[in-house]
């Protein structure tokens, strides 16, 4: 028997400070904090039962983790490490998770919010095309104040692929 999947409940993201990211999300996107899983208020974890479970170096420690909440859609859990050597963000060239889309319906004062909030735009919004297009659909790729991709999207007038669909992306 297959299992139920009911959807992303959660998005986890790396960040260098847990406080400057969360204020980003709160200032760019009305996040607000659901709950901290571990606060630098404790101990950093650093056992070898954490770093196994994570799949990371044995020289990095977990500092925090919070789950913070958009209005709509999965939480955004963010984590901070610290020792050893982190990369910076990959751009969507890079093989794994690429980038997090968020579903506005103001795509320009989006853009101005993430700019406002430290990130910012890697180009002007531009129309959606093909099963995406429709008058006034738009995306636009940006960057976090740390440089992780983010996408703005919006899209008023109904997409042709639901013409097709026998599913949407969003619920009517």
């Amino acid at each position: 028997m297959k299992h139920n999947t009911h959807g992303i409940d959660h998005i986890g993201l790396t960040v260098p400070d847990i406080e400057d990211a969360t204020t980003f999300f709160i200032e760019a996107f009305s996040a607000e904090i659901v709950y901290d899983t571990y606060t630098k208020k404790e101990t950093p974890r650093t056992s070898h039962e954490t770093t196994t479970r994570l799949g990371i170096a044995e020289n990095m420690a977990e500092r925090a983790i919070r789950m913070i909440g958009l209005p709509n859609g999965p939480q955004i859990e963010l984590f901070e490490f610290e020792g050893g050597t982190q990369r910076s963000a990959i751009t969507p060239a890079d093989f794994g998770w690429q980038h997090v889309a968020f579903y506005v319906d103001d795509i320009d004062q989006a853009v101005h919010d993430i700019e406002r909030a430290g990130g910012k735009r890697n180009a002007d919004p531009i129309e959606l095309s093909g099963v995406e297009a429709g008058k006034g659909n738009l995306f636009c790729y940006c960057k976090t104040p740390w440089g992780s991709t983010i996408e703005l999207i919006s899209y008023p007038t109904p997409q042709p692929y639901l013409e097709k669909a026998s599913r949407r992306k969003w619920p009517v």
